[in-house]
């Protein structure tokens, strides 16, 4: 794996940590205010609600005047105080003014009794034929007013509008509900992404550098295409295919490959959209899910970390009514429950499959665990060049070179050093890409961003120098040591300085004189800083680490030291240096004699490499001088540079 030494004084600065609570999976995600207009939002409704409202009050709720008994409503005519009557099915309206001696052909919304301070009079109609006549007497102008079209006026305002708003009222807080996760209406349907059949553009051409996987999941696409073939025979297909691999190596690019070759309907789901804060909801998702798919197969379910819903529950300490547990017994018996001639596949994938429980992985349920690792050098070509279809690549871009030098990188890893580079074209003004983007991509993926306006004092600048010149020397003095590409004082990430070392061929075993010979460079940059300064510094406390840990490791997982020969001293979380960092699983298995011979063991190892990688330097402190006082100046080194100054002074190895 390509490999950073760590860089000079004050690379042990620490990444500053967020100050708000950290959570799995993103943690909880909170309504974004702009998601829904912010305050003009809020205020827009605010007005439409005091709108309809005041609306309301002016139609509904005016004022209107008491009725009054119908005979003193004849006395009032009698006594001449109402001079105009207004006629209609609910009410005979009295006025004490003239103020309207015939009907209006377009009677008013509101009834003409509120228009004035007037006294008004209403009454309950009876039929009295002898009203007309009164007022006929007494000279009393009346008419009769339709209302009609008041009357579906009445019912658009009194019905349609209020059900129309309480209606909008509710469809957008269900709206809300559901953006937050919380509609209880749906909250047991699956969140499965659906894609219809033939929707999906990625066929298996467009997956490099994983052939071995490719080649497992060839049966499962042509039983999905020929599913005859296989049951005429008595053959079953593999009802589950786990995907096993780091991140970034491909595993959901597989996935869609195989629903692409098939054909078929590719349903996708994470495992953490099965669990919410509802007792048995994630169980519910899971029928609901396999529901779907039964009527849409054949089809493939995707279910992408697995680990989310699939730990297992042997330390579950919180008994059997845990949520998660019970969606992963649900999906146990839904796997158990279809048959495997109907054409429904599932496919999954983990980076953690020590922590999925044994029932899951069990013979008829994912009865097929496939490999995705990280690509060797051919396979790494091979995704450079599908992800450069698209980009334009100047003539003497050497892909196989690129391909040499980034060991250990994951398909994920190589996507994003082809943008890389692509953006920094452009950033220099160039129209193609050339080798040299490529190159400071590789390093900027590797050692981080370069900055450029740190200034460093004069003292820093020259114990970064011997440092980073320490380490350089050391690697080339160092026999199976991975050759260095590139020295540089310039700072990048949070380090002052790193040297950068690229293998020459992919290494799938470590001896203990290649780990030994980690741990002399390492201590590389600690021995020149001392060997100039007389002191030391915190610019190697990142190397002591790595050192530290290699050194550990020796003794505990590889049984290599004298006491614990050939003993592995824990029995899970192991793995090889220069893996990627993962979470520790492992726990102490010894005592605490054992742990105080590991620690005294660890230090001695140290200390020896210590004295053996001063000597080295002190036969070549020329070479050192040259190495460091050539950074100082140019700032940056490259292979070969380094080597023209190395020369012939290839002295003895660092003694074991």
């Amino acid at each position: 794996m390509s490999d950073t030494q760590s860089e000079g004084p004050g690379s042990d600065k620490k990444k500053p940590k967020n100050s708000g609570p950290q959570f799995p999976f993103g943690g909880p995600k909170l309504p974004d205010p702009k998601r829904f207009g912010g305050w003009r939002f809020s205020i827009v409704y605010i007005l439409i609600l005091v709108v309809a409202m005041s609306l309301f009050n002016y139609v509904f709720l005016n004022k209107v005047n008491p009725t009054v008994d119908f005979s003193e409503f004849k006395n009032k005519i009698v006594a001449g105080e109402i001079k105009r009557v207004e006629l209609t099915d609910s009410y005979f309206t009295g006025y004490t003014t003239l103020q309207r001696s015939t009907p209006s052909s377009t009677p008013s919304l509101r009834p003409s009794y509120g228009a004035s301070s007037e006294p008004v009079y209403r009454t309950v109609p009876i039929n009295d034929p002898e009203l007309v006549k009164l007022m006929d007497e007494k000279g009393v102008s009346y008419y009769a007013v339709s209302r009609e079209g008041s009357t579906v006026l009445n019912i658009i305002f009194s019905w349609v509008l209020p059900i129309a708003f309480f209606f909008f009222i509710w469809r957008f807080l269900m709206k809300r509900l559901g953006n937050m996760g919380g509609n209880v209406l749906s909250v047991g349907n699956s969140r499965a992404v659906i894609v219809a059949e033939g929707d999906i553009a990625t066929r298996f051409p467009d997956v490099a550098g994983v052939d071995e996987a490719k080649d497992e999941l060839v049966e499962v696409v042509d039983f999905l295409k020929n599913p005859k073939k296989y049951t005429d025979i008595g053959g079953k297909i593999p009802k589950g295919v786990l995907l096993v691999g780091p991140p970034g190596t491909g595993k959901t690019l597989l996935a869609r490959a195989v629903a692409g070759e098939a054909g078929v309907s590719f349903f996708r789901m994470s495992g953490a959209d099965f669990v919410e804060m509802f007792v048995g909801v994630g169980a519910a998702r899971v029928r609901d899910l396999f529901k779907q798919a039964r009527e849409k197969a054949p089809c493939i379910i995707f279910i992408d970390e697995l680990d989310a819903i699939g730990k297992s529950r042997i330390n579950n300490i919180g008994g059997g009514n845990d949520e998660r547990e019970q969606t992963l017994n649900q999906l146990l018996v839904e796997m158990d429950g279809f048959d495997a001639t109907s054409g429904l596949i599932i496919l999954a994938a983990t980076n953690r499959p020590d922590v999925l429980d044994p029932a899951l992985l069990r013979p008829g349920r994912f009865d097929r665990q496939v490999l995705v690792d990280r690509p060797d050098l051919k396979g790494r070509e091979a995704i450079i060049r599908i992800h450069s279809k698209a980009v334009k690549l100047d003539a003497a871009v050497d892909l196989a070179a690129i391909a040499r030098v980034t060991s250990g990188f994951s398909g994920a890893d190589l996507a994003n050093i082809v943008n890389e580079a692509a953006l920094l074209a452009v950033r220099g003004g160039r129209k193609l890409v050339e080798q040299q983007d490529f190159n400071e991509a590789i390093e900027k993926t590797v050692a981080g961003l370069q900055k450029k306006t740190r200034v460093l004092k004069p003292a820093e600048r020259k114990l970064t120098a011997y440092h980073e010149a320490g380490h350089a020397l050391v690697a080339a003095f160092t026999p199976g040591s991975d050759p260095v590409q590139k020295i540089s004082i310039i700072p990048r990430g949070y380090a002052l300085g790193y040297t950068l070392q690229m293998p020459i061929e992919d290494r799938y075993t470590i001896t203990q004189s290649d780990l030994l010979g980690r741990i002399d460079v390492l201590l590389g940059g600690r021995v020149a800083e001392a060997m100039v300064s007389g002191e030391f510094s915190t610019g190697a406390s990142n190397d002591l680490t790595k050192a530290t840990d290699i050194a550990r490791k020796m003794i505990t997982d590889y049984g290599m030291s004298n006491r614990f020969k050939n003993v592995a001293l824990t029995t899970r979380g192991m793995r090889m240096p220069g893996d990627a960092p993962q979470e520790p699983t492992f726990h102490r298995e010894y005592s605490e004699a054992t742990q105080q011979y590991i620690d005294e063991e660890i230090a001695k190892i140290v200390e020896e490499r210590y004295v053996g990688v001063m000597a080295t330097l002190g036969r070549n402190r020329n070479v050192l001088d040259a190495v460091a006082a050539q950074l100082l100046e140019k700032e940056t080194l490259d292979e070969k540079e380094f080597k023209a100054l190395v020369g012939e002074a290839q002295s003895s190895p660092v003694e074991s």
